[in-house]
């Protein structure tokens, strides 16, 4: 391999044995989104949503399906990804990757990837589990399928980065548990904050999770509770943040040296 030329056959050495994890225990981990989302629906769908029939003209079932896609895309997508990496560095197999000829982007590209697809593969389950409760309509497929790429690709970086910092299987819990859940379903995942009183609804805004499911909602059935363009310049620049803590990771060797 030529100095600088892309190592594919890294990446994907990567990715596949990732997989093959995911793959082992995939009855598992398909049926447990489609058992958690009938249950959503069964509990907010009904009893909720038999007091609040819609909201902005949208049917309240249908109105809380992007919201557990984030859920689950935000809880997946931190989960694999970080588990994904801990696990070289608390068996000391990472040592493997870092002494291979493979670029830094190389081996971020293998495991997020194969962290992308598990989170992704999980949302889709649960959309096509929604489409048999209510009635789903997608106003912007393409903006919808980017949305998703791009906040998977976000949230898998950010679980990249969970993992090298957790110095145990118990801290990898501590992110998603105890900041993304509640901040998600304090983010408009079940309800539109414009419902919120003041001066909740402002304090709300502060919350960056709002504006990823309001630009998700707005992929569906075109409204959100901010603009379109606001939700997708805040998850670029999530984005970039995470690209940019990940690229001082490596220049660093921050916990993968030591």
């Amino acid at each position: 391999m030529s100095v600088g030329a892309f190592n594919r056959h890294g990446v994907w050495a990567i990715y596949k044995f990732e997989m093959h994890r995911f793959l082992r225990t995939i009855a598992t981990g398909l049926a447990t989104p489609v058992i958690t989302t009938s249950l959503y629906f069964v509990v907010f769908g009904s009893a909720i949503g038999s007091r609040m029939s819609q909201i902005g003209g949208v049917p309240y079932g249908s109105f809380i399906v992007p919201g557990l896609m984030m859920l689950s895309l935000f809880n997946e997508s931190i989960f694999n990804a970080s588990f994904g990496i801990h696990m070289p560095r608390f068996t000391g197999t990472i040592y493997e990757p870092l002494s291979a000829p493979l670029s830094a982007f190389e081996i971020v590209l293998g495991y997020v990837g194969a962290a992308m697809t598990k989170a992704i593969a999980v949302a889709l389950v649960i959309l096509a589990t929604a489409n048999l409760f209510v009635p789903v309509t997608i106003l912007h497929p393409g903006w919808m399928l980017a949305f998703l790429l791009l906040v998977a690709a976000t949230f898998c970086l950010f679980g990249f980065i969970v993992g090298i910092w957790a110095k145990g299987f118990e801290q990898l819990q501590i992110i998603p548990m105890l900041i993304v859940t509640p901040l998600t379903f304090l983010g408009g995942a079940f309800y539109s904050i414009h419902m919120l009183p003041e001066p909740w609804r402002t304090i709300t805004l502060f919350n960056p999770v709002v504006y990823l499911i309001s630009g998700f909602r707005w992929t569906f059935y075109g409204q959100g509770d901010v603009s379109p363009g606001v939700s997708l310049a805040a998850t670029l620049g999530f984005l970039i943040i995470c690209l940019a803590v990940i690229a001082w990771i490596f220049r660093t060797g921050y916990r993968l040296k030591s």
